[in-house]
């Protein structure tokens, strides 16, 4: 008899060998699939906290009383008939006009050049359409920022025996109403050869978000653009 039952053993032996393999196969699946949610969330958690993180060096910038501003994500970088330009996600809906400045926690970042409806497209200052009236900082030195296409754009149109520094910041100086006044551009980087160049406080290799600035004390309607710098298509 016990012969007999040693086969039905074995064989409910093998069936249960079998139930826990699948039993700990699901397992195994349960522990990859909750493993992969785990390195989504944490992928978007990382993604969050570097977007938290440029939110926080925006808030360096604090607008003085009657300026108004419009924070836009950039959405593409050059393009069209512009070297350096990015294109962000906001334009006229949002109050931004062909002409208004663009700036970061850091500094000055460039001027919108086109504005679309729900677009725009924002000239850098390395550009080389860019014109900026500037003030050295301490000196109080006006001339104009001139972008060529560089990472450091140039200071032109200086007073004779203007006695400047390197490591000296530059300010926007408000002149002609175009931007406002006291905007962070730079510091002198190098005085060489009679050319005085810039290192601007904004990285342009790693802009996410900006603030247009669409309203401010002293503003003249009608910005003006340099004629030079053709209009590209955005909507």
């Amino acid at each position: 008899m016990a012969a007999l039952s040693q086969p039905i053993v074995t064989v409910s032996a093998g069936f249960d060998r079998l139930e826990n393999f699948f039993n700990v196969y699901e397992k195994n699946e349960l522990l990859r699939q909750q493993n992969t949610r785990l390195l989504e969330w944490q992928s978007a958690a990382l993604a969050l906290a570097a977007e938290n993180s440029t939110f926080r060096k925006m808030l360096n910038f604090v607008p003085e009383r009657g300026v108004s501003f419009s924070t836009a994500r950039v959405i593409g970088d050059s393009g069209g008939v512009f070297v350096r330009s990015v294109l962000i996600n906001a334009g006229r809906v949002s109050g931004i006009e062909k002409g208004d400045a663009a700036v970061t926690g850091s500094g000055l970042v460039g001027r919108v050049a086109v504005s679309g409806r729900q677009s725009g497209r924002v000239l850098l200052i390395t550009d080389l359409n860019s014109r900026i009236p500037v003030v050295s900082e301490k000196e109080r030195l006006r001339a104009i920022l001139s972008g060529d296409n560089s990472n450091s754009p140039r200071l032109l149109f200086l007073p004779p025996n203007a006695r400047l520094s390197v490591g000296e910041r530059v300010v926007t100086s408000g002149h002609g109403g175009v931007f406002p006044a006291g905007l962070p551009v730079g510091t002198i980087s190098s005085m060489e050869g009679g050319a005085i160049r810039i290192r601007p406080f904004v990285d342009f290799d790693t802009l996410e978000y900006i603030r247009v600035i669409t309203e401010f004390p002293g503003e003249v309607a009608g910005h003006i653009v340099p004629s030079n710098a053709a209009t590209s298509r955005v909507k």
